[in-house]
């Protein structure tokens, strides 16, 4: 069992690196809007498909590493030491890999990237400013940000799942499941007449000058960790027609609501792009009935472990830190591809990033020293 247990999840991981590739294929076809209509709507369609990407991946997190059983300072120290090399490394690499891209002659035709951005002086800022967040040519690594929160509250968390009852957790997903909706609420309450206090939209107790709101503690990327934690060792032991029976109808239901909103909102809310995101957050409820779906489908896999699914999983993270300027070339090679559909090309584009991505970390893993870096 256990090795059936981490073949699945070695599977899952892969898929949802690959998931993450596929929306960032997506970003140059959605980002035409009313320019290129057909283009917009086959983006805004693949793009919605793909949304638990990285959900599955905080959820892989929560199958291997809860619960927690060492000491925090035993924990921080393996978790966080595997993490930020990797993460310090490709902040500095991709800056002045992009750097050395758009200013080799190529000629970038995706909008979104902006030459004024990649002169010297800029790129040289950037070696340092990421101390304080990502920017575009790390635009990837802003879920590394967040997955660095969520080790840091995984001991506290796992204190609380060794001794919480089943309905205990239960309890707390179903706040987590309403906060989920806190999101939609705030797009709607304007609608309703609200107009917000002392300038500041939020609502349920969120101002200008305070950031947590009624149901903060509960939202967000961590109930994912809980919902996996719940799902390895509370799920009920469905049958396959019982699982697929539960998860298509959800997943379809979840995948018509992301991708409707999202075709609804830019239609008739042109040009409000905090409002499009809202739509694809991937701790919306739409997004969880997709993610909740795929995983539990997932989890019904029983594979034997295999050396090549284990070696593929442990490059995906190298996959995933190093492939956000990969399909910005890929983009550039296969978009002029005449009379090739854009579903296509997005595929196309994907399949090829996620390949010279494995590539590049495959060769990085063959040395002791660069191994660090993507493993």
């Amino acid at each position: 069992m256990y090795r059936e247990h981490i073949a699945w999840a070695d599977l899952l991981r892969i898929i949802a690196c690959f998931l993450v590739i596929v929306s960032h294929a997506c970003d140059p076809f959605v980002g035409q809007f009313d320019n290129n209509r057909s283009e917009f709507l086959t983006g805004a369609l693949i793009g919605s498909l793909v949304r638990p990407c990285v959900p599955l991946f905080v959820m892989i997190s929560g199958v291997l590493l809860l619960p927690v059983t060492t000491d925090m300072a035993t924990f921080y120290a393996r978790r966080l030491n595997r993490l930020l090399v990797p993460f310090v490394f490709w902040s500095l690499m991709l800056p002045i890999l992009f750097f050395l891209y758009v200013n080799s002659g190529l000629r970038i035709t995706n909008p979104g990237v902006l030459p004024a951005e990649h002169t010297w002086a800029m790129t040289q800022q950037k070696l340092y400013l990421f101390l304080f967040n990502f920017n575009f040519d790390t635009t990837a690594l802003w879920y590394v940000y967040m997955l660095i929160g969520l080790y840091l509250f995984m001991p506290i968390l796992s204190a609380w799942l060794k001794q919480a009852s089943q309905k205990d957790i239960i309890w707390f997903l179903r706040i987590w499941l309403v906060s989920m909706c806190v999101p939609y609420l705030e797009l709607l309450a304007p609608l309703l007449g609200y107009r917000g206090n002392f300038g500041s939209m939020g609502i349920l107790g969120v101002s200008y000058w305070n950031a947590y709101g009624t149901f903060y503690y509960f939202s967000g990327f961590l109930g994912y960790l809980v919902l996996a934690y719940y799902l390895v060792n509370h799920s009920p032991n469905w049958s396959w027609t019982r699982t697929l029976s539960t998860a298509i109808p959800l997943f379809l239901i979840g995948y018509a609501i992301t991708a409707g909103s999202y075709i609804l909102v830019q239609r008739y809310f042109p040009g409000q792009y905090a409002s499009l995101e809202i739509v694809w957050y991937f701790y919306g409820i739409n997004v969880f009935l997709m993610t909740f779906s795929v995983f539990i489908v997932a989890q019904k896999v029983r594979l034997q472990a295999s050396g090549w699914l284990t070696n593929v999983a442990a490059l995906s993270y190298g996959v995933f830190l190093s492939h956000f300027i990969v399909v910005q070339a890929g983009y550039e090679l296969i978009y002029p591809i005449p009379l090739l559909p854009t579903f296509a090309k997005i595929l196309l584009n994907a399949s090829f990033t996620f390949a010279v991505s494995l590539l590049i970390s495959w060769l990085l893993s063959l040395n002791k020293l660069t191994r660090k870096v993507v493993m």
